[in-house]
């Protein structure tokens, strides 16, 4: 009986002890804690510096009319020209040699006109008088009026073979400053070959490569201040005045050239300049990098649904800044960003927003 006795109280209290596990509850796992900011979307536009030179609003390739060995060359790079200033010369002997052999020939055919004006002469004494026939006489003519549309031809080619000569001489057409130099002496060159670039007195111009997204929408306002690069004190006004309309083949960019309201001291043909130029306002979302990821390949966001479950998003990035990123799509305001403490969440998973760090996120706030 005793051993049964003990055998009860032992299972009594066995019960009791499972009774009392059964009663405890589970303890529940702590919830991630994040911090996220509400999406205010606002106007976004992107400040962008562009460098580019001072270049000379009218700029000509300089060439010879006729092929040639060069001879002589007076300028070089960096000199000031003048209009009418012969800058280089070419071997002119033998174009000379067509000049004398034109005159020589001008010089027969005056001999046959004279000869042949002294014989129709001659057919008008004597038609009167019965002593030549009507067919020697339209003869005599013929050939007199032959001879002087030849002499004409010959006097033409001696013109042509002149001017051809004074084609050995390059001249400035206008006053300017040469800039390039393609061919020293000695070198044999054809005729249109650029031999110097000459820039032309006159309106100067701030050319600047752009690449075509800087402007997708052409710009409200065409008045752009341009710098001296090397000393941004230096500055001038100027006017946009022309965007190409291709694109370049080799840099992928649009060329577009500022009409500069005056050069300042300092500031001269050839000087590195810089600009900066505002793109067009556009509704976009700023956000830390923190709180940017990836769903597969493309750029996403963690947000906070109504449940306060995690979710990914994703979201197409605009521009990429330091410390930050513009979110152009995929984020429409009002929706809860996570903007750390994301990296162990998954889809669907519960969380604990952290007290004090739920602010308005938009461009200038800082997380």
């Amino acid at each position: 009986m005793a051993g049964t006795g003990l055998k009860i109280i032992v299972g009594l209290g066995v019960f009791a002890l499972l009774s009392a596990c059964g009663d405890k509850k589970p303890v529940e796992k702590d919830l991630p804690r994040v911090f996220v900011q509400a999406v205010k979307p606002a106007d976004y536009a992107a400040s962008v510096t562009l460098t580019g030179d001072v270049q000379a609003r009218v700029q000509t390739e300089l060439s010879f009319r006729v092929g040639g060995k060069i001879i002589q060359r007076m300028v070089d790079v960096g000199d000031r020209v003048s209009a009418k200033q012969v800058l280089a010369k070419l071997d002119p002997k033998d174009l000379q040699t067509n000049v004398d052999s034109a005159q020589a020939q001008v010089v027969a055919e005056q001999a046959r006109v004279k000869q042949t004006a002294a014989a129709f002469v001659r057919q008008q004494k004597l038609l009167p008088k019965g002593y030549t026939s009507q067919s020697e006489y339209d003869a005599a003519q013929a050939a007199l009026r032959s001879s002087q549309s030849a002499l004409t031809a010959a006097q033409a080619q001696l013109a042509n073979a002149r001017e051809q000569l004074s084609y050995t001489s390059l001249i400035s057409d206008a006053p300017g400053i040469i800039t390039a130099r393609q061919a020293e002496v000695g070198q044999v060159v054809q005729a249109t070959v650029p031999i110097y670039s000459l820039a032309r007195d006159g309106e100067r111009d701030a050319v600047f490569n752009v690449y075509e997204s800087l402007l997708a929408e052409p710009p409200s306002d065409k008045s752009v201040v341009v710098s001296l690069l090397d000393n941004p004190a230096i500055k001038t006004t100027g006017t946009v005045r022309e965007i190409t309309p291709a694109v370049s083949a080799q840099t992928g960019t649009v060329q577009v050239k500022v009409t500069l309201n005056g050069l300042p001291e300092g500031m001269q043909l050839g000087s590195v300049v810089s600009a900066t130029a505002k793109t067009p306002g556009k509704s976009a979302v700023e956000l830390p990098w923190s709180a940017l990821t990836k769903n597969l390949s493309d750029p996403a966001v963690w947000l906070v649904d109504a449940d306060g479950k995690a979710q990914l998003h994703t979201v197409t990035v605009g521009r990429y800044l330091t410390g930050k990123v513009i979110i152009s799509g995929g984020l429409e305001g009002g929706e809860k960003v996570i903007i750390a403490g994301g990296q162990l969440l998954h889809p669907g998973m519960k969380v604990e927003i952290a007290e004090n760090t739920y602010k308005d996120l938009a461009p200038g706030a800082q997380p």
